[in-house]
């Protein structure tokens, strides 16, 4: 993939349970995102199951570029699910960063980062057993509370051939606490491959303090695309195309309500007042919904 040899800033969509699928990566491509992952996909799973493989990935051939993230544990597993997944894809993450107590009892996600040789195996083997050229394979990261550990850990997988790092700037055990962008930069200025930073990037101004707080190549946003999928397009809130865009795209997609109306949740939430949202977030039907989007912003 050749995203990071322009010189700017690659602006990326996160892996997010149940929210990152084919719908949401359609919208968030219309507004100026020019790399999307899929929600995090347990690898084993996946190659054991078909069932597995038609719920948990949908792509189309415009659904491009495309990283699929998969929790993985051993080597053989990750290389035998890229495989599966190399033709409708431009490469694959390994999540070493998710937090959750179920993931890391199974040996996924962020208990990874203390594996260093595990996740430099896991990379060597998709870069050997995958035959497709330029397919990307990145790791997306937490960090230690010592980030010399980071680094050394970002150095084996740069020695085994992963093609970037996403490094969310906190450690396993933070959740809301300020990102420690410091040592972003650390890793950064250790590194020759790319790197994207992830965490609180929330409004337009953060992509650009960011990239100059650490001088990485991209940056990544989670819950602030959510809140306003036109964030890299330079909006400061969800413009009211973008929710109609949403409403156009998810009805083609059948999106299940449920999904279909979180998104607008989020969407509105920064642009409503309480009483509108309560209003709104009570709404039980797709017509519903619409009715009400017509009523308060106009036809689309």
């Amino acid at each position: 993939m050749d995203l990071f040899e322009n010189g700017k800033v690659v602006k990326v969509c996160a892996p997010m349970v149940r929210y990152s699928k084919l719908a949401f990566r359609s919208l968030v491509r219309k507004y100026d995102c020019d790399l999307c992952f899929t929600p995090m996909i347990v690898a084993a799973d996946f190659i054991r199951s078909a069932k597995a493989r038609d719920s948990e990935l949908t792509t189309t051939y415009s659904d491009r570029p495309l990283i699929i993230q998969f929790a993985a544990k051993d080597a053989q597993t990750l290389a035998t699910a890229a495989s599966l997944v190399a033709p409708f894809s431009d490469g694959v993450d390994l999540n070493c960063g998710c937090p959750q107590r179920w993931a890391m009892a199974e040996g996924y996600g962020a208990c990874l980062i203390n594996k260093p040789q595990i996740v430099k195996d896991m990379v060597r083997h998709v870069r050997n057993q995958v035959d497709k050229p330029n397919y990307a394979v990145s790791v997306k990261i937490r960090i230690h509370k010592d980030v010399r550990k980071t680094v050394d850990l970002c150095q084996k997988a740069e020695a085994a051939g992963v093609s970037w790092i996403t490094v969310h700037g906190r450690t396993a055990d933070e959740r809301h606490q300020p990102v420690h962008y410091d040592a972003i930069k650390t890793i950064k200025d250790s590194l020759r491959i790319p790197v994207i930073a992830n965490g609180d990037i929330k409004n337009p101004k953060d992509v650009q303090a960011v990239c100059e707080l650490t001088g990485v190549d991209g940056v990544m946003s989670a819950r602030g695309l959510l809140a306003n999928p036109a964030l890299f397009a330079g909006y400061e809130h969800t413009p009211i195309q973008c929710l109609w865009d949403w409403v156009k795209i998810a009805l083609e997609q059948g999106t299940p309500f449920t999904c279909f109306h979180h998104h607008l949740i989020y969407m509105l939430e920064n642009i409503t007042s309480q009483p509108e949202r309560k209003v709104f977030n009570g709404l039980s039907s797709t017509s519903a919904i619409v009715d009400y989007l017509q009523k308060t912003y106009g036809s689309f």
